[in-house]
């Protein structure tokens, strides 16, 4: 039996957890592969100053079975990288699964693979996929055909756990599941918009403003260029 290639893009300013919540549970899977794809072969840093190693670049990645973007700050320079966009539709074309975590939806709507899919996103940011072409849908894991999509950081431990479910079968997945013992119990009942208090909620948007009327704005631009909004 061939091994199953997953690839994971990296890029500077991802949010890591993004990328190794999900690389946890699929590196565990048999007969399994993870690459980490980058533009070079030099550490990435991400938002928050951890140094990540790629193992193949754009350039020399092999066709992959499952291909997975995750998000972070950094998301925006991708949605307008034409190496990057022309590597995800590329890879699109032979991948069983093209997936995303939190704001990675963004980069494959940018690449024009989310038309008319439901997909999800970082609560913050999920409105800009309508730009896009997909239709937003506010759940922690969506799946339309073979585009797999989690929403938010942390979602990426479910987001893989349902993955490794439909690659090999639930049984599998909750062999990994008890493995690295992922049994949540916040010890705060706000980790969503729907749970946290109208204060905490107000003052988190108020701190992600900037970024996300980047986000909106990078959105908006890459519309345009796919047919999606109208040029004014």
């Amino acid at each position: 039996m061939a091994e199953r290639l997953i690839g994971m893009l990296i890029f500077p300013r991802l949010t890591q957890l993004d990328m190794t919540g999900p690389y946890e549970v699929l590196a565990r899977l048999p007969n399994t592969r993870v690459h980490l794809v980058a533009h070079g072969m030099a550490p990435v840093k991400t938002d928050r100053g951890m140094e990540i190693v790629p193992t193949t670049t754009f350039a020399d990645c092999p066709q992959l079975d499952l291909v997975m973007v995750p998000g972070g700050p950094g998301q925006q320079e991708l949605m307008e990288d034409a190496v990057v966009l022309e590597f995800l539709r590329r890879q699109a074309c032979g991948a069983k699964y093209v997936t995303s975590v939190c704001t990675g939806s963004l980069v494959l709507g940018a690449a024009g693979l989310l038309k008319g899919k439901r997909a999800t996103c970082h609560w913050a940011a999920i409105e800009h996929l309508e730009p896009l072409g997909a239709i937003p849908v506010s759940e922690r894991v969506v799946t339309d055909g073979n585009i797999i999509t989690g929403a938010g950081v942390a979602s990426g431990i479910d987001f893989a756990l349902a993955v490794a479910a439909v690659l090999e079968g639930e049984e599998v997945a909750r062999q990994i599941q008890l493995q690295i013992e992922y049994d949540p119990a916040p010890p705060f009942n706000s980790g969503s918009p729907k749970t946290a208090s109208a204060e905490l909620l107000a003052l988190l948007r108020s701190r992600l403003a900037s970024l996300n009327e980047q986000r909106r704005e990078v959105a908006q631009r890459v519309g345009r260029k796919l047919g999606v909004l109208q040029t004014s």
